[in-house]
């Protein structure tokens, strides 16, 4: 499975792009979009990530794509700008025909590190040591979205239980169950 994760931001929007064989992760291709550095109007920035997503999923024909979700923002015109960046984002995977993930900043951190409030060196030291990157990405915008496929990639391989009691479990999944003689 080919996973497309995206860092949105209206002035810095973080791509990353992971192959899932087994429970194996590999690079495919990583990168930011500075929207920032080639126009000032939103609109205007906004039409470039669109465009250059589309070009990185045209470029890497990615299965699925995931996101980071948003979290409380202090300064409300912040979190309307970097709406409009996540819409477009989406708006990019969803006119691709990808389905869409969403992830809470804490269970990406988590899937990654193992720590829900690790730092941004430590989710960007555990996805370079995953997928064995050598160089140090220059925005932790690219790492955070290769987070962010990582973690999709990881959840997506979670079996799905129905299961309330342990009885329930074992009923359900006798091939899980490993017998013990004495």
């Amino acid at each position: 499975m080919r996973i497309l994760g995206i860092d949105p931001g209206s002035v810095v929007t973080g791509f990353g792009v992971v192959e899932k064989t087994g429970n194996k992760f590999s690079l495919v291709e990583y990168g930011v979009i500075e929207a920032k550095r080639e126009y000032s109007s939103l609109e205007h920035r906004l039409k470039i990530i669109y465009e250059r997503l589309q070009q990185v999923i045209l470029r890497t024909t990615p299965d699925e794509a995931a996101l980071e979700l948003l979290f409380f923002f202090k300064n409300p015109q912040s979190l309307l700008k970097l709406s409009h960046a996540r819409g477009v984002a989406m708006l990019s995977a969803a006119t691709s025909n990808l389905p869409i993930s969403e992830y809470s900043a804490l269970e990406i951190k988590k899937s990654v590190t193992g720590k829900g409030r690790a730092s941004k060196e430590q989710v960007q030291y555990m996805v370079k040591s995953m997928l064995s990157i050598k160089e140090n990405p220059s925005f932790f915008d690219a790492t955070d979205a290769l987070a962010i496929a990582i973690c999709h990639g990881l959840k997506s391989n979670a079996p799905e239980s129905s299961s309330r009691s342990w009885k329930d479990f074992v009923a359900q999944n006798p091939d899980r169950i490993k017998k013990f003689s004495p």
